[in-house]
């Protein structure tokens, strides 16, 4: 199979059939042989039924149905791991993304990348100012925290080779720093622009409630990204620092008792100075047990700690 189509649906009925003619058309005039991959996320609005009647039409289509609802990244993740194609294409059900694009996002593969990444220009330029710059902020910190820099990281219109995506493990709602994790497997990134359309029918599964996960999710990647393999340089620099403080301050307390004879009973100090020298020790043992679980982690599935990427 050359190319595989992953698109994760839940409650998008009216979508489905012109989505599904739009990827035919696309994906046909491309000459290659290929699979549409619908992703069935529980939906509760007879998206399933408009499912089947498509599968019953077109035999390139592969319906896969999820249990429960389990999230967009539960579904990509599901979708990727049912691929055979040698090239492997995410796009949304709801319609928004435009199919005729797909042949640029293969074309940077062809290049030599691993992993095209979609950038909704017009979405930027269209929609109102308070709703544009939270997005362009957001981008520009996940950029910076995760070191791979890009406009657009909630696009999930990508192109990755097949062996990348079948590779990648997503948990949480992570489907958003796809590219942070495929650059720790030594991927090859391009951001390549796409049309971007507004939604015809449904409605939108984003709220404000993303906000916190999205944060909470980045801080995950962060650490997996530097220290998952060496958590007490994470935790250990912070428990050392926090010790060293208490210590010292401790010491001019002392001091302060000792020497110069200033009673200390009233005063909070001491509690504050004990206080950061049993969290420095706490980090420290994080830190510590972090390091057993790792290796625990990593020898008893004798997973290795680096990626190959090729060998000549």
């Amino acid at each position: 199979m050359d190319l595989s189509v992953v698109i994760p649906v839940y409650n998008e009925r009216d979508n489905l059939g012109p989505l599904h003619r739009e990827l035919s058309a696309a994906v046909e005039r491309l000459g290659r042989s290929y699979e549409l991959i619908f992703v069935d996320d529980g939906s509760t609005d007879g998206s399933l039924a408009e499912l089947r009647r498509l599968k019953a039409a077109d035999s390139h289509i592969r319906v896969i149905r999820l249990a429960r609802n389990s999230g967009q990244t539960a579904a990509m993740v599901c979708g990727f791991q049912h691929t055979t194609g040698n090239y492997v294409v995410a796009i949304d059900g709801d319609g928004q993304n435009d199919p005729a694009d797909i042949p640029r996002l293969l074309a940077k593969l062809d290049d030599g990348y691993d992993l095209a990444s979609g950038w909704r220009v017009q979405r930027w330029q269209n929609e109102k100012l308070l709703r544009r710059w939270p997005s362009v902020v957001a981008n520009q910190v996940i950029s910076r925290f995760t070191g791979v820099h890009l406009h657009d990281y909630g696009c999930t219109f990508k192109a990755y080779r097949g062996d990348l995506a079948r590779q990648l493990m997503l948990y949480g709602e992570m489907h958003r720093f796809v590219p942070a994790i495929a650059a720790e497997l030594g991927a090859q990134i391009a951001e390549v622009e796409v049309a971007f359309r507004p939604r015809r029918w449904g409605q939108s599964k984003y709220g404000m409630g993303r906000i916190i996960r999205t944060i909470l999710d980045l801080i995950t990647v962060r650490f997996l990204s530097g220290y998952s393999t060496r958590p007490i340089q994470a935790f250990g620099t912070i428990g050392v620092v926090l010790a060293a403080l208490g210590a010292v301050w401790t010491g001019v307390l002392v001091f302060e008792k000792v020497i110069l004879g200033q009673p200390l009973a009233a005063r909070p100090a001491l509690l504050l100075a004990v206080l950061l020298l049993v969290v420095g020790v706490q980090f420290v043992s994080i830190g510590l047990l972090g390091e057993m679980l790792t290796r625990t982690y990593h020898e008893a599935q004798h997973k290795p700690i680096y990626v190959v990427k090729e060998e000549f």
